[in-house]
């Protein structure tokens, strides 16, 4: 359950987003995980250092928070960040269990700094034959193989 916005996590995110292109090290994009009003994970946007596109600010708070917290879900905490989360950003929160984000710039400013997301979100909406990205699924019952096993696992732990 979201607690009440913070405006001290936001104004530490973007002082981590700030730092991190004054310091030459990455892009304008800082976040940090919080719970019970304490910081258990932070993170900066790091592509072009760790040559990861995943490397996001976002993706990287939710991997230090896990990490510090043992658990790879991420339910009573929240995420502040100074940019409104990209595509994988959010779907990353979503996968966390996350209670809530809050943020700072939106999309369109990000756009206006040269880190524009609108294609993604028009490309998600098209049929899948007629996006950018050819994906063409091949042997489907091969690949149930790795479900089937999954199913009579007892060792899974659900997600």
């Amino acid at each position: 359950m979201p607690t009440a916005p913070n405006s001290e996590f936001l104004r530490h995110a973007i002082a981590l987003a700030v730092e991190n292109v004054t310091s030459g090290r990455g892009g304008p994009f800082g976040a940090v995980i919080v719970r019970d009003g304490k910081i258990v994970g932070e993170g900066v946007n790091s592509v072009t250092a760790a040559h990861d596109p995943t490397a996001h600010a976002e993706v990287n708070a939710i991997r230090a928070a896990a990490k510090a917290l043992g658990t790879f879900t991420l339910a009573g905490c929240e995420l502040y960040t100074s940019c409104e989360p990209c595509p994988m950003c959010l779907a990353a929160s979503y996968w966390a269990r996350l209670d809530a984000v809050y943020f700072g710039c939106g999309a369109a400013d990000a756009a206006r700094a040269g880190f524009d997301d609108a294609f993604l979100y028009a490309e998600f909406k098209k049929d899948q034959p007629e996006r950018m990205l050819p994906a063409v699924q091949l042997l489907s019952d091969e690949a149930w193989a790795s479900f089937a096993a999954w199913i009579a696992s007892p060792n899974k732990v659900s997600y």
